[in-house]
């Protein structure tokens, strides 16, 4: 690849765009809903004592749901948009390579992608000075937030290239998304509803055997002297159910992108080791399913007495694996899969074409 060739394509794919007044209208609309989000947000926080961390994740999640929505528009047709309108054979007969084409592309997808995160960067400082974020939390979750656009944006180029039709890639690029962000969601709770153990539980209390005589034909113990109450044990009682396992199913939700960024941004707890934000609620409640269930659950309560310590949400996550870098990969190999498809589908010569194709 060469740079100066590189960065021609990305200034002519940009400008085609910037050109559009949607592209304006698409940048104001998104600007008014983060104003109403951020303004929503602290009044619905305003209970809490350090608000900030709680309405920073709401608006990062909400600028990734955005992104989400509109990057298979933006990159779903990228390539063969132009084929279809005869544009890319003038393209490929320059001295621009098809590692060119088709990484330029890329780029400007990926870039403008990123202009909905400049809009968003006023309101994220806003909310980190409202307290209770850090700078490592601003920075990490910038940065997951920046490759989870490049991402998404390669898998629309990708597909562009290798679906004939833009209406079709585009449809293909918002179901691979959908599988990303809800299709991992759906097969992890089937998955884990459709793989279940057996739970045995033994229970036994204590019963109150005192006797109460205050005249014929009457129970009542308020009447008469009271007497010291007598307890016995109950027999042991046992119950089995089943129980789904999703311990055995978790890592499906590793290349979901909001648990990739839940998990990779450093949570906020307070003094009980609580989640303050939705990184840490979402982090906790995948974390959570990585604990298999107690096959043989025993009550005691003759001999159990006192209250009993369970570990806080902090120390709980703190005991399990994460699972971000994974996901992660799984995203980026797709992707890598996608754009080598595409560079392959691109590349001129071409041996074969899909019928009907427009050249020039």
């Amino acid at each position: 690849m060469n740079a100066a060739r590189l960065w021609a394509i990305v200034q002519l794919e940009l400008a085609q765009r910037v050109r559009s007044v949607a592209w304006y209208v698409l940048l104001g609309v998104f600007a008014v809903i983060l104003i109403a989000v951020t303004g929503l947000s602290f009044l619905a926080w305003s209970w809490s004592p350090e608000p900030g961390g709680a309405i920073y994740s709401t608006i990062v999640y909400v600028v990734l749901l955005l992104v989400v929505l509109v990057s298979p528009t933006v990159s779903g047709n990228a390539v063969n948009g132009d084929r279809d309108a005869a544009t890319l054979a003038p393209v490929q007969v320059t001295l621009a390579s098809t590692a060119d084409i088709v990484f330029g592309k890329l780029l400007a997808a990926w870039i403008t992608g990123l202009a909905f995160v400049v809009v968003a960067v006023p309101f994220m400082v806003i909310a980190m000075v409202g307290g209770g974020v850090t700078v490592p939390v601003l920075a990490v979750s910038l940065l997951i937030l920046v490759i989870e656009i490049g991402v998404f944006a390669a898998i629309g180029v990708g597909l562009s290239a290798l679906i004939a039709r833009p209406l079709f890639s585009v449809a293909a690029t918002y179901l691979v998304v959908a599988a990303f962000v809800i299709g991992t969601l759906i097969a992890f709770l089937l998955g884990g509803s459709a793989v279940r153990t057996e739970v045995v539980s033994q229970s036994r209390w204590l019963e109150d055997t005192t006797v109460y005589d205050c005249g014929p034909g009457t129970g009542d113990p308020s009447c008469g002297d009271m007497t010291e109450p007598e307890y016995v044990c109950s027999e042991w009682q046992t119950s089995r159910y089943d129980m789904p396992r999703f311990d055995q199913v978790w890592w499906i939700l590793a290349a979901n992108p909001f648990v990739v960024l839940a998990d990779a941004t450093p949570a906020t707890f307070d003094r009980r080791g609580e989640p303050e934000d939705l990184f840490g609620q979402i982090r906790a409640s995948v974390r959570f399913a990585q604990i298999p269930p107690k096959t043989e659950i025993v009550t005691d309560g003759c001999t159990d007495t006192g209250s009993v310590e369970y570990p806080s949400t902090q120390e709980r996550i703190e005991g399990t694996t994460p699972s971000w870098f994974v996901g992660l990969a799984v995203q980026l190999i797709v992707a890598a899969l996608l754009m080598w498809g595409a560079w392959a589908r691109t590349r001129t010569p071409a041996r074969t074409l899909p019928p009907g194709t427009r050249v020039a």
